[in-house]
């Protein structure tokens, strides 16, 4: 029963029954939840069907622990809701107490181009929970925290691994919009939505990115939230060379970032800048985003790893502008930087970019960091 019981103890009604702590309540709430008889019930448990009426009732209470146990290891009822006590439940509880702080420590992390810590923060509570699931004993509230640290994890991945493995990443969002869907909490799940349409994208799955932020943007509470999902589904756009996406998509950008100015990675004027730049060089209108980068800005990356970022588009930009010195100059920086910030996918873009224009020099360094940072990760 453990892995229905990962979604059946999620659901509103069931936390509610967990948290009475009352075997009569949430035996019925079992029973209601999987449209289930008591004499249905009595036959999964080896009772009979009159015993378990009686303990619905609360005309017989069960205060064996090892009964107890039984039945919520065969029902996948968390065995601490019953008042029973596992050799590691203190330790569990401690862990859950510092859990909030340790997916901030994460983001952290991440945002301040230090991804590899994020990892080494969010990997003993994202498998520490994975177990606890895998065995059922996992209710509403650490189901959600266990959603929101895949989601982490698959992020922070997103941010560490080379091309070649972007999918582990896509997978670890795409776990958390698993859970999101069955907690049914509007934030999270749009939050989900839009990371997992973003890891899914550079994974190459375009068409399914675009079906994913499309309901991020679709489901947006807000302004910020909402310019995030659409600086997203712009990328998307502009790679799959969608230009009529791309442009309804950056119009509804700007909106978002008008009425929610500097909130975030996302949403800010140095990121929309960028966004831009890839896509209308991405749809083949280059003279256009060629304009737009001769502009003078004043905007400030949210983020180390913007400035890789920025800088591997404007010399993808300026070769196709024939600014080839120009084009040389921002790929070596866009290097740098990404070296910087452990970003190996961004050094791959770079090194297919120098190749394109025929930059020799800039692609035989992109391929030596390459190994470099491989070294690095794997500890040699």
């Amino acid at each position: 029963m453990a892995g229905s019981a990962l979604w059946l103890w999620s659901s509103p009604d069931a936390s509610r029954a967990l948290r009475t702590r009352e075997l009569s309540q949430i035996l019925r709430t079992y029973r209601r939840l999987n449209g289930i008889s008591q004499e249905r019930l009595a036959a999964l448990l080896g009772y009979d069907k009159t015993y378990i009426s009686m303990i619905e009732t609360r005309r017989r209470v069960i205060n064996d622990v090892g009964t107890l146990r039984q039945i919520a290891h065969t029902l996948g009822i968390p065995v601490h809701a019953l008042g029973v006590t596992e050799a590691d439940d203190a330790t569990f509880a401690a862990m859950m107490q510092f859990a909030g702080s340790v997916l901030s420590l994460a983001e952290i992390a991440r945002k301040s181009g230090h991804a590899s810590d994020a990892v080494n923060e969010l990997w003993p509570l994202v498998a520490r929970l994975e177990s606890r699931a895998a065995e059922g004993l996992i209710e509403r509230e650490s189901l959600a925290v266990l959603g929101r640290a895949r989601l982490s994890l698959g992020v922070a991945l997103g941010t560490l691994l080379p091309e070649e493995k972007l999918t582990s990443a896509a997978k670890w969002t795409g776990r958390a919009l698993l859970i999101a869907t069955h907690l049914d909490e509007p934030a999270f799940m749009t939050e989900a939505l839009t990371m997992h349409g973003n890891e899914l994208r550079k994974a190459g799955r375009i068409p399914a990115a675009i079906i994913r932020l499309r309901h991020a943007i679709a489901r947006s509470a807000d302004a910020s939230t909402g310019a995030a999902a659409c600086a997203m589904l712009a990328r998307a756009a502009g790679e799959a060379g969608h230009a009529e996406l791309f442009d309804d998509t950056m119009n509804n950008y700007r909106r978002q970032l008008d009425r929610a100015p500097d909130s975030g990675m996302l949403a800010n004027e140095f990121t929309f800048r960028e966004v831009h730049l890839r896509g209308l060089a991405g749809t083949r209108r280059a003279a256009r985003a060629i304009e737009i980068l001769r502009r003078p800005g004043t905007a400030v990356p949210a983020a180390p790893q913007w400035t890789a970022i920025e800088r591997i588009t404007a010399g993808a930009v300026l070769l196709a502008a024939d600014e080839r010195e120009e084009a040389e100059a921002a790929l070596a920086t866009g290097l740098r930087h990404a070296e910087s910030a452990r970003l190996p996918h961004q050094v791959q873009r770079a090194v297919r970019v120098a190749t394109a224009g025929n930059l020799d020099a800039v692609a035989d360094a992109g391929r030596t960091l390459l190994t470099r940072l491989a070294d690095l990760v794997t500890g040699r």
